[in-house]
């Protein structure tokens, strides 16, 4: 079945099972390699995007729900000129280990601060539920502490 939307704000068409989840449509189809495979259920976070700006896990949304909306992976935060301060903040924090579930933290983040220009620890713990099994953690919180200032910055 042929599906439109947009990811990263370019039109794309694909045909394939509507039922295929969004994740393998953005890597094997699109190749848009930064989304990972974690768990496949939805629990670790490693898959998550934006669609129509909201936060969802790729591994367990089919496609079809993207039909006609913005799709946007870690590769569309930034622009040609300029980084996502969360990109910004990821690089100044050394915050990967491993980096493999960072993609889908980064996302998460990104629409957290947002949400919440000035988030509190408690507000980074309980609106992010991804995994990171190298316990990157607390340099994660630091991060998205650093990526709400800069974008606050930029705003001045």
């Amino acid at each position: 079945m042929k599906i439109d939307f947009s990811i990263n704000k370019k039109p794309v068409s694909v045909d394939v099972d509507p039922e295929m989840p969004l994740l393998w449509v953005v890597r094997d189809e699109l190749q848009l390699k930064a989304t990972k495979f974690g768990c496949g259920r939805a629990m670790c976070g490693a898959c998550t995007l934006h669609v129509d700006g909201e936060v969802y896990r790729s591994c367990a949304l089919p496609v079809q729900y993207a039909a006609g909306k913005e799709v946007t992976t870690l590769e569309g935060l930034s622009t040609e000129t300029q980084i996502h301060p969360i990109q910004q903040a990821w690089i100044e924090e050394e915050v990967p280990q491993c980096g493999y579930c960072q993609p889908g933290f980064m996302m998460a983040a990104a629409k957290l601060i947002q949400e919440i220009p000035n988030p509190s620890d408690e507000d980074i713990k309980s609106n992010i539920s991804n995994i990171c099994r190298c316990g990157t953690h607390p340099r994660i919180i630091k991060a998205i502490k650093r990526a709400a200032a800069i974008q606050q910055a930029s705003k001045i």
